[in-house]
């Protein structure tokens, strides 16, 4: 049977806590694009729009799932390394892709900067696409979770691009 690892004198927290402590982290990144959101509905529907682009109802679902699986990966990494030191880099690189995935939601919905939100989710998709491989080397699962993620921002840089580029006036 493994021993769990002390940090400072204390017990790190159970399995099920730093799953609970996971969601709750990709719920607060979350809530922090849907502020920067508020008035997406009405920006996104006047918005001219490729023909591929799908209705708004889908992104909210689309998102909710994406957001269960990172930060189930998140925590199959933690899991599977036994400590966050020794899952240090994957996990600081998937910090760092949380905080692109929110300021996206600020630079295209709230400030309307359509460049700096085309660079920034392009940076975003690479950062997805090394926490994926650094966490495939971790948990092939936590990887796998991350695929759709990957995949639906493609989607999203696609999309970003195209509607910067059909409303230069607005983005």
């Amino acid at each position: 049977m493994a021993q769990r690892m002390r940090v400072g004198g204390l017990r790190p927290p159970g399995q099920w806590s730093t799953l609970a402590l996971s969601l709750l982290l990709v719920l607060v990144v979350a809530a922090l694009g849907a502020w920067a959101s508020i008035n997406a509905q009405a920006f996104y529907a006047g918005l001219i729009k490729p023909a591929w682009a799908p209705p708004p109802g889908v992104f909210g679902p689309v998102w909710s799932v994406l957001y269960l699986l990172m930060g189930i990966a998140a925590w199959l990494v933690w899991r599977s390394a036994g400590s966050v030191a020794q899952a240090a880099d994957a996990l600081l690189l998937y910090g760092l892709q949380l905080l692109l995935n929110a300021l996206w939601s600020w630079l295209f919905f709230r400030w309307q900067f359509g460049l700096l939100a085309v660079i920034e989710v392009c940076l975003l998709w690479l950062t997805i696409w090394f926490t994926l491989l650094l966490f495939w080397r971790s948990s092939r699962t936590a990887g796998l979770l991350l695929l759709p993620y990957l995949l639906w921002v493609a989607f999203a840089t696609g999309l970003t691009v195209a509607c910067w580029h059909l409303n230069p006036g607005i983005l």
